[in-house]
């Protein structure tokens, strides 16, 4: 017997068009079968060749000789009291991230993750505590987006509205790959969601923050702030000693002074850390170097970590001292206190579980 080599296939969805119109034309096929062909795989959000179903037999089985599509799949899901909805998503080599479902009177809400892990061990995050593994492709950061909107039309009969990269992983350190899903998830031939209701947030690393401006990328911008100074900033987030606050002022006016956006400060307030009115005073400072609004956000705790809420007349306290002084200021309550809704933790107990 004579072994055959085995044929690895690649997946479908990184080819760019030029080259599956090339390998359509290459294998006798007709240049606009491309166009069908990633119309079926981004906008229908097709997981199979089966479902093109307009498409002929001997051309999907063409295409399944040669590709495959690494698509994402819900491995568990968590329905909290709240109505969030916590997501473990496997991915094709096995790996677990992490998606959430947050409800709301006024907006649906996808909160997504873009790496398997994460490599900058924030203190106070579940992800902080798990290897880095790999950076998530444009179709993986995109398929969680799929999954999460079919959850919320079939629990709640209404289309989601918003995204945030704000799960496992920093954004920024997948740069490529994230700006892909924002332009395949913007674009008509994709999820067609309006740019202004994507928001990439962000630990802080401000030469990514400029190249976020120079590329003109079609999102909002949101920093992990959690602390209103170095000293505290690089206690809680390590990533602070190299990306310092008065780098991080500059690169949000380079920002703000090319995209005319503002910014949101994302800030989780700790008892006895960061939750007096000189911490408030201080954030308030920041808040003055370009437009901005400020989240004031009641932390979900985590076993490896020490850190609590603040008490809640810390947090009304802290908010008014913002408000009264003309900054725009929301308080975020924690979501899915039942399940497991901090980040990483949904991912580490399914990662336990496999092994």
């Amino acid at each position: 017997m004579i072994d055959l080599p085995v044929l690895t296939k690649r997946d479908i969805r990184k080819l760019t068009p030029d080259e599956l119109k090339a390998f359509m034309v290459e294998h006798g096929e007709k240049p606009f079968r491309a166009k069908q062909v990633s119309e079926w795989l981004w906008k229908n959000t097709a997981s199979s060749f089966e479902e093109m179903n307009n498409i002929s037999l001997a051309t999907r089985q063409l295409l399944d000789q040669y590709f495959t599509i690494n698509g994402v799949k819900v491995q568990n899901q968590q329905l909290s009291n709240d109505g969030t909805i916590k997501s473990a998503f496997r991915l094709y080599d096995g790996n677990i991230v992490e998606g959430v479902l947050i409800p709301h009177d006024t907006r649906m809400t996808a909160c997504i993750s873009s790496q398997v892990g994460c490599s900058l061990t924030c203190k106070f995050c579940a992800t902080g505590y798990m290897d880095r593994k790999r950076n998530l492709d444009a179709a993986e950061i995109y398929d969680q987006v799929v999954r999460i909107r079919e959850q919320c039309e079939a629990q709640y009969g209404t289309p989601l509205t918003n995204i945030v990269y704000m799960g496992m992983g920093e954004p920024l350190l997948n740069y490529a790959n994230v700006v892909e899903s924002v332009r395949r998830i913007t674009a008509p031939d994709g999820l067609n969601m309006a740019p202004r209701r994507i928001t990439i947030s962000t630990a802080g690393i401000a030469k990514m923050i400029k190249k976020l401006a120079d590329d003109d990328v079609k999102a909002n911008l949101a920093l992990s702030l959690h602390a209103p100074n170095d000293a505290k900033r690089n206690e809680i987030m390590p990533i602070n000693e190299a990306n310092s606050l008065a780098s991080l002022k500059e690169a949000l006016k380079y920002y703000h002074q090319a995209t005319g956006r503002k910014v949101t400060y994302e800030y989780i307030v700790f008892e006895s850390f960061n939750d007096t009115l000189q911490d408030a005073e201080e954030l308030y400072q920041i808040s003055k170097w370009i437009p901005c609004k400020v989240n004031l956000i009641e932390y979900n705790p985590i076993e490896n970590a020490s850190y609590v809420n603040t008490a809640d007349d810390k947090l009304t306290a802290f908010h008014k001292y913002l408000a009264d002084r003309g900054v725009q200021t929301n308080i975020r309550r924690s979501r899915g206190k039942d399940i497991d809704a901090a980040c990483g933790q949904l991912a580490v107990k399914e990662k336990a579980e496999v092994a």
